[in-house]
């Protein structure tokens, strides 16, 4: 168990889950888990925005945010995100609520990437379209509005850790070149055995038991780096990057690791841990006053190096 309390807003989130019988991720199978997670935000309101159109980046299914107040003359930097969902659940449509926000709150452009989900697509079907869709949009900047030498990555969950592997495939691979990367508690080592996966081990949200489950559907071997990029030969020259961390998340240390190996290999790095908050707070800006804090924190770093 953490040393530090759950925050009074997570608590009661968790016992209206437990009331209203919220099963346990790895009890469904992949699909009833999307059906049961989408319907989770069903019925949120959504934030006005200054476009929203679907478009095809790198032969990927994405769909681009501009933010209210942007002209169609205006070159935007452009936040290139990668839902959560371990994998397998998730979606554009699910992530659209919050990718509104994040354009409207930044400034900037947001491409949301639909990539392949296992099981039916398994590892490296999700870092492959990511990675495709990554160089379609800065093949298609004057097309999209943004400006390609602006240009971040990011992701939460699952998603940061495609934000991880695709930054790396871009330093490795002749670009495109980025700007920052944003990996809110980000997947980064499969071997499931820091303190903190024993702490949260069971009872806040994502379990122990849930990463297993999405680990054996993506199907791809624990310790190659496309999916646990702390397995990375070397982590210099990666665009500077925030981590943000739960302190009752599984994924707490294995963040905060991959945070210290950026900041060892000389990235500016900021790795930043929210007390009493869970998995998944990040996106729960109605019901934490935290989530808010979070965003506004992670919207200031991308108006930094990309507004």
């Amino acid at each position: 168990m953490s040393s530090v309390a759950l925050h009074p807003q997570v608590e009661a989130l968790l016992t209206q889950m437990k009331a209203a019988g919220f099963p346990a991720l790895s009890s469904m199978t992949p699909a009833q888990c999307r059906v049961v997670t989408s319907s989770m935000s069903a019925g949120a309101p959504v934030p006005d925005i200054g476009e929203s159109r679907d478009v095809v980046c790198g032969g990927i299914p994405c769909r681009l945010y501009r933010p209210v107040g942007s002209s169609a003359s205006d070159v935007l930097g452009v936040l290139v995100w990668f839902h959560g969902g371990g994998w397998v659940i998730g979606s554009v449509e699910g992530s659209d609520r919050g990718c509104r926000a994040m354009a409207n709150a930044s400034g900037c452009a947001v491409v949301s990437v639909e990539y392949r989900l296992a099981p039916e697509y398994p590892f490296p079907a999700a870092t492959d379209d990511s990675f495709d869709a990554l160089r379609g949009v800065a093949a298609m900047g004057a097309e999209l509005g943004v400006d390609a030498s602006r240009m971040a990555v990011g992701g939460d969950s699952a998603g940061g850790n495609i934000a991880a592997v695709v930054a790396l495939r871009a330093r490795d691979e002749g670009g495109p070149g980025l700007a920052f990367q944003l990996l809110v508690y980000p997947v980064t080592d499969g071997s499931m055995g820091t303190a903190s996966y024993v702490e949260n081990a069971s009872g806040y949200f994502l379990e122990g038991a849930d990463m297993a489950w999405f680990y054996d559907l993506y199907a791809g071997p624990r310790d190659h780096w496309q999916v646990s990029p702390a397995a990375a030969a070397s982590f210099s020259g990666l665009p500077p990057a925030l981590v943000i961390t739960a302190s009752h998340d599984p994924l707490r240390d294995e963040g905060e690791a991959y945070g210290r190996a950026l900041l060892d290999a000389g990235v500016r790095a900021t790795v930043t841990r929210y007390p009493g908050m869970i998995h998944g707070f990040f996106s729960m800006t109605d019901m934490l006053d935290d989530a808010k804090v979070a965003q506004a924190e992670a919207m200031s770093a991308l108006q930094r190096h990309i507004g």
